[in-house]
């Protein structure tokens, strides 16, 4: 059996954050995100841009309600969620946060890495005394709905377009859950 946990993020998992994050993005969003747009953000050149926004994300957060956990398995980073106060306009930033990225690596899929990195990240919110967590996903994203479905979660209402640069749009929808209570 793997040695399989959640713990915070450390500078010397920024690499494989960034790298699991555009993997990620690359499956994940390859029928949503124009092919233009997706190559941009995970291209090369992104590459580098992506690990030092994690690496102040994981080292230095604006807050302690800002934070960045990874799955691992056997010592080796296999998915990463970070979470951070809600700043949707109709949210109150001490009560509810949002789930900001929720990722596993595709070759780590399916294995119950996100369902932990989801649990970990709810139990420290609800130690801080939230009681609403959120999170924005691409309305197509069937995988993900189905995967914060499974969860308990559910759409509030709020919807959002995604504008691309090149052109074009994706609808998000956000999903909230109750955490209040274990």
């Amino acid at each position: 059996m793997a040695d399989v946990g959640v713990r915070p993020a450390r500078r010397a998992d920024v690499a494989a954050i960034a790298d699991i994050q555009v993997r990620a993005w690359r499956q994940g969003y390859r029928d949503i995100v124009p092919e233009p747009v997706l190559a941009e953000m995970t291209g090369p050149a992104a590459l580098p841009v992506w690990r030092e926004r994690w690496t102040e994300a994981a080292t230095a957060p604006p807050s302690g309600r800002h934070g960045v956990l990874v799955a691992v398995a056997n010592d080796l980073v296999v998915g990463f969620a970070a979470y951070a106060p809600a700043e949707d306009a109709d949210q109150d930033p001490q009560a509810a946060a949002e789930l900001v990225a929720l990722l596993a690596d595709p070759v780590h899929e399916r294995a119950g890495h996100g369902s932990r990195l989801l649990a970990a990240t709810v139990d420290l919110l609800r130690e801080d005394g939230c009681a609403t967590l959120l999170t924005w996903v691409f309305e197509e994203h069937e995988a993900m709905r189905r995967f914060f479905g499974s969860a308990g979660w559910a759409p509030d209402g709020a919807r959002r377009s995604l504008a691309f640069p090149s052109g074009g749009s994706a609808d998000m929808i956000r999903l909230h859950t109750d955490i209040s209570a274990p």
